[in-house]
């Protein structure tokens, strides 16, 4: 009969998610996985296999709970919708500024994906799923007025999630709370802009922006 394992595989992953969050995959040795968890390597190797496997594993709870918080944020009744934008834009900017550490998706994208199937098969998903959540939300929006329906929401959309990215990006680089917050603030602003009064805008309410993929 084997011996029923005698330690919390959801606090293994937790403890192999940090390290790999602060340190990077390469820089991440079997013996610092075991420092970190408290396992031995026969225990480590047995339960989750190799270095790679767990990574995937943290990876994975990252992406989950990544998602499970972004659906938190950015979901709920329309006439919060807007709200919940400028809320969750806000967030990230104070969250991200001069994050020497920066985002664990990213840092993984970065890092393995060009090489690595299964990260960049997971980090493109949730990529995607964040995508559709700012959509809704700015969708929920425009219903209620509060975004001006005759902008695209897809292109909204977007540009949304290309700031909020590059804000993490940005972030990692040493950008401070205060070049965030005007990042921030200058986004919702644009967001909340009527068609008509876009720079370039041909004046036409009806003419939505071009949503390009």
């Amino acid at each position: 009969m084997a011996r029923p394992r005698e330690f919390d595989e959801s606090q293994v992953v937790a403890a192999a998610l940090e390290r790999f969050s602060t340190h990077g995959y390469a820089a991440t040795s079997i013996q610092e996985l075991c420092d970190v968890t408290g396992l031995g390597k026969g225990s480590l190797y047995g339960a989750f296999g190799d270095k790679h496997d767990l990574y995937l594993r943290a990876f994975e709870r990252y992406c989950t709970r990544t998602l499970d918080g972004l659906r938190d944020a950015l979901t709920g009744p329309d006439a919060q919708a807007l709200q919940r934008l400028t809320a969750h834009v806000q967030q990230i900017a104070a969250g991200t500024a001069d994050d020497a550490r920066g985002c664990f998706l990213a840092n993984a994208t970065s890092e393995l994906a060009e090489h690595d199937p299964s990260i960049a098969t997971n980090a493109q998903t949730t990529i995607d799923a964040y995508e559709q959540l700012l959509l809704e939300c700015i969708q929920q929006a425009q219903a209620r007025q509060d975004i001006d329906p005759a902008h695209d929401p897809g292109a909204l959309a977007a540009m949304l999630l290309t700031v909020l990215r590059g804000m993490e990006a940005l972030g990692k680089a040493g950008k401070s709370e205060p070049f965030m917050r005007t990042a921030a603030e200058t986004t919702i602003t644009l967001l909340t802009t009527p068609a008509s009064t876009r720079p370039g805008s041909t004046s036409k309410r009806n003419t939505p922006i071009a949503h390009y993929t």
